[in-house]
């Protein structure tokens, strides 16, 4: 009877520092699910750094490291959805090489989906601990804010960590949309899930590649993928401001035949044009965000472009 085989998708941005570690503890892990075949997919993402090196090196030393390196920096999105089309195994896990996705938790996760019958087992984590506090607080914000607008339930600390079996990989797959926020893809194919929960784990090495202000512009990625609540806010907002005006169009002309002197309330007519002009240029940008979302789907250009990898004849 044939193995099981277990495809460990690692996204890698300059991470010569991690990758040696990572390696170390997968390969660890790797040896004691001895009941199971290993394929290691690293997906180089444009690094500037000795990351393509050293994949390369492993790559020579394993055959069941392998590599696929893109022509420049596409982003972790990209990074992941290369490695689910190019992953050949039954079970497919996505882990970032700074080891904050503990690879201790992958022969648990594989028992929970042979023995309990799910089709995926993700990780969340149950603390923030040596994240800085502006963070933690935006992003549980964040999770509340999402999980109002959209239809689809996004889960607080979810990473992006989790074995899942091939029918949900090919789902995902399916879903060609251009501007892709995987933890939203992930919960919108559905699927029986497991949550395995862990107290947050920092990087072994290295330094983050995601500043406060990447973050936050991949969060407001995440709103416009998965919700229209914002054009509904605009539509609120402009409702509200052409109420406002009527109001204050009757007021002004009752206020002008009972007293005249129509010119001493232009300081309060002034703020009132500078706060509805405010109003209009938000709503305007809420409308920009779905319209360049569309303007790139439409364009139809690939998520990613692959330079080199294991397979190339010239290797």
């Amino acid at each position: 009877m044939a193995k099981d085989k277990i495809s460990v998708i690692v996204s890698c941005y300059n991470e010569q520092d991690s990758i040696p570690l990572f390696y170390g503890e997968i390969d660890k892990i790797s040896k004691e699910m001895s009941k199971v075949d290993f394929e290691f997919l690293f997906i180089n993402d444009g690094s500037i750094d000795n990351t393509l090196k050293l994949v390369k090196e492993l790559s020579q030393k394993d055959k069941r490291v392998k590599y696929i390196s893109f022509s420049r920096n596409f982003g972790k999105e990209a990074a992941m959805l290369a490695g689910l089309e190019h992953a050949t195994g039954d079970y497919i896990t996505l882990m970032d090489a700074d080891l904050q996705d503990p690879p201790e938790l992958l022969p648990e996760m594989y028992r929970i989906i042979k023995e309990d019958n799910y089709d995926q087992v993700g990780t969340r984590r149950v603390s923030r601990r040596g994240e800085p506090l502006i963070r933690s607080f935006f992003a549980r914000k964040f999770y509340k804010i999402i999980n109002k607008m959209s239809k689809i339930e996004m889960v607080d600390g979810a990473r992006d960590y989790r074995l899942m079996k091939r029918k949900v990989v090919d789902a995902i797959i399916s879903l060609s949309e251009y501007n892709r926020y995987s933890k939203g893809l992930f919960s919108f194919v559905g699927f029986k899930t497991k949550w395995l929960e862990y107290e947050n784990v920092e990087r072994v090495a290295g330094e983050t590649k995601w500043s406060f202000w990447k973050l936050f512009k991949y969060a407001i990625e995440g709103i416009v993928a998965f919700s229209t609540a914002p054009l509904s806010i605009a539509t609120v907002f402009g409702l509200i401001m052409c109420m406002i005006a009527f109001v204050a169009i009757v007021f002004i002309i009752v206020k002008t035949l009972i007293y005249g002197d129509p010119v001493s309330g232009w300081p309060s007519i002034a703020c009132i044009i500078l706060f509805v002009s405010g109003v209009q240029l938000f709503c305007m940008g809420i409308i920009g965000m779905y319209l360049s979302k569309t303007y790139l789907e439409v364009k139809k250009r690939p998520i990613y472009i692959i330079s080199e990898s294991t397979g190339d004849k010239n290797e």
